[in-house]
């Protein structure tokens, strides 16, 4: 399972240093290709349309993305215009008149071409089977088998060496886009992945070691108030809390302020996504927090899109209610006011027994009988077409986390994305995110993980795995994840049932936490998203650039080989401050969630320890606008 790390992949500070005054950008052009461009299918739609903007800051006007053209999209994302080099204008103009067809690249311009994935892959194949003068990268996010195979339950990682391909991918109904992927790999320049986990895959499924690891990255919004994020998070967890009370009128014996809210979200992959090891846990943490007679409720959502009819009824029932009871109180609380105003104008006390009449108890009686409800509150709030065989619903009965008054973990599951205009849980993804408290993903098949990495440049603490590229480089580079937020659960080297008991321990130590100490860990979560921004990860790519260039094109481009870095590169240290978890010597039930320890502000300075972390931070990897200036073309460009 071990393997020689690929070139440049130890750490930020591994990369060749090229010098910004020779970087050729001028005299050449870049295309990435995608199926993904414009086009939200997957994670590859956030690669491309967050680094876009790093990438167009470095090439200028000679950066082009290319994908397919659907018409909505190009209302919404695309700015119609006219194409300002000579090149680009006549392939666009042969298109048009003639349909696709291959045209000689004037103006004495070099052409990089990257593709991603398969879909792209037969235009990377052609290139070279007519040998055209491009230097190319194929770039896999997820191999297509290994995708295949890992939804089939199949113990994928201890196998990885006895799988008889082209069986697999026969068997599968996959055998031409295997082919086609294959091809790619083995035809381009250089060959690209996200995360070593999936590169030790790749060199099994596809039989190529990759040339270099792409991590993926995110264009990090920072706000100019340093604990800005903190006030969105309490903004949106009242917005949240306010679907809660809905959502479990008459059953709402339980204190919103000592509950915590935890997700899932992605694609509906009840085993790749880990849904599966995450119902198990909920279920002990559940016996768990009843046997210590915890009063913190967990309160956790699958946000996970699936074939539904509409919106449940009793679901709807519910936040109309809370609205009606909202509306009420609202009324009352204007009449008694008005009341009030009336006493003190007169300079009397007002009789308390006297503020309500009788009308207004009879209101209050009907607001509450309007909250009486005979049935439980529903795990799902849609309607699901495969009800009875649907997963998450399926082991739901199984464990019997039916949402009764008794349990301490409510279950939800919403298979439908979140959206600002639904008449039901009205918030979009990033606004709900950031009003929860834990983001947990314990993927089974995870190549990189774009969940957690959201999660912490949001500054919310998130689980993930160290089957899962965002896992493994984290593990890389911070020296001890979970002071920071980043709970990496151990799917690889452990049996299912130890890593559904290490989740378990994880949840129920971060309910454990008090909340001076879920402060103190989102933020130190939210440092880490400097170490995610694509001014620092967008190396990466250059360098594949330009290994490509030095390999088609070794007469003018050259590149020194390297050997793998001998150093470990930066990390964030352990912080020095208080833990943000309970250490053993505390109490084994959950604390309050308001309980403050008044030794923790004496031994943790947020300034003093965010000023250690940046020192770790090497400066921001200088983008140059050097397209401005002009190049000699034939010069050799060294590293």
């Amino acid at each position: 399972m071990l393997r020689g790390r690929s070139l440049s992949v130890t750490s930020l500070g591994g990369l060749p240093r090229w010098e910004v005054a020779e970087l050729p950008v001028e005299d050449v052009l870049l295309f990435e290709v995608s199926w993904e461009v414009t086009n939200k299918v997957g994670g590859i739609y956030t690669v491309i349309q967050t680094k876009a903007k790093t990438t167009a800051d470095e090439w200028g006007d000679n950066y082009f993305l290319i994908g397919p053209y659907f018409e909505h999209n190009m209302k919404t994302q695309v700015e119609q215009c006219e194409p300002v080099n000579d090149a680009v204008r006549r392939a666009v103009d042969t298109m048009n008149k003639h349909g696709c067809q291959v045209t000689d690249h004037a103006d004495g311009k070099h052409v990089i071409a990257q593709f991603h994935e398969w879909q792209a892959g037969t235009g990377l194949i052609l290139s070279r089977a007519r040998k055209l003068p491009i230097a190319t990268i194929f770039t896999t996010h997820a191999t297509l088998l290994g995708r295949y195979l890992c939804a089939a339950n199949i113990d994928f990682y201890n196998h990885l060496d006895q799988f008889n391909i082209d069986k697999e991918a026969g068997e599968r109904q996959i055998y031409h886009r295997y082919c086609m992927e294959r091809a790619a790999v083995h035809c381009a320049h250089v060959f690209t992945t996200v995360s070593e986990i999936t590169a030790i895959e790749a060199e099994h499924m596809l039989k190529r070691k990759p040339d270099v690891i792409t991590p993926n990255g995110l264009n990090v919004k920072k706000f100019s108030a340093v604990h800005e994020f903190q006030n969105l998070h309490a903004m949106y967890k009242a917005r949240i809390q306010d679907f809660v009370r809905g959502h479990f009128y008459g059953h709402l014996d339980f204190d919103l302020e000592k509950t915590l809210f935890l997700f899932i979200a992605g694609r509906y992959e009840y085993s790749n996504k880990g849904a599966d090891i995450l119902l198990e846990s909920l279920s002990r943490l559940n016996f768990l927090l009843r046997m210590h007679k915890s009063d913190v409720t967990v309160v956790v959502f699958f946000i996970m899109p699936a074939k539904t009819n509409n919106f449940n009824v009793e679901t709807l029932k519910g936040q109309a209610v809370r609205k009606q009871l909202w509306d009420i109180a609202h009324s009352m609380k204007e009449k008694f006011g008005q009341k009030l105003y009336d006493a003190l104008l007169k300079g009397e006390i007002p009789d308390m027994n006297n503020i309500l009449d009788r009308d207004d108890l009879t209101i209050m009686k009907r607001a509450i009988f309007s909250t009486q409800r005979q049935s439980l509150p529903p795990v799902t709030t849609h309607n699901m077409i495969d009800d009875s065989s649907d997963p998450i619903l399926s082991t739901i009965r199984r464990l019997g986390l039916f949402n009764s008054r008794t349990d301490r973990v409510k279950v939800i599951l919403h298979p439908e994305f979140l959206s600002s205009t639904s008449p039901l849980l009205p918030m979009d993804y990033e606004e709900f995110v950031r009003g929860c408290h834990l983001g947990v993903f314990p993927s089974y098949y995870e190549p990189w993980g774009y969940t957690p990495a959201e999660c912490t440049v949001m500054g919310i603490p998130s689980v993930t795995t160290n089957l899962s590229g965002f896992g493994c480089f984290m593990q890389e580079h911070v020296a001890d994840p979970t002071a920071y937020g980043i709970y990496i659960v151990d799917r690889r080297f452990c049996s299912p049932d130890d890593s559904c008991n290490q989740l378990t321990k994880f949840l129920y130590g971060f309910c454990k936490q008090s909340r001076r100490q879920r402060i103190i860990q989102r933020n130190r979560t939210e440092r880490l998203s400097d170490l995610l921004d694509w001014r620092y990860l967008g190396r990466y790519y250059q360098h594949a650039r330009y290994l490509t260039l030095s390999k088609a094109f070794p007469d003018k481009f050259h590149m020194e080989p390297t050997s793998p870095p001998t150093t470990e590169g930066f990390k964030y240290p352990r912080p020095s401050s208080v833990p943000p978890s309970p250490s053993g010597s505390q109490v084994s039930s959950p604390q309050s969630s308001d309980v403050e320890d008044e030794d923790e502000d004496e031994r943790y300075d947020e300034e003093e320890e965010a000023e250690r972390d940046r020192l770790n931070i090497k400066s921001p990897f200088a983008l140059s606008h050097v397209h401005h200036r002009k190049k000699k073309l034939h010069g050799e460009y060294k590293n």
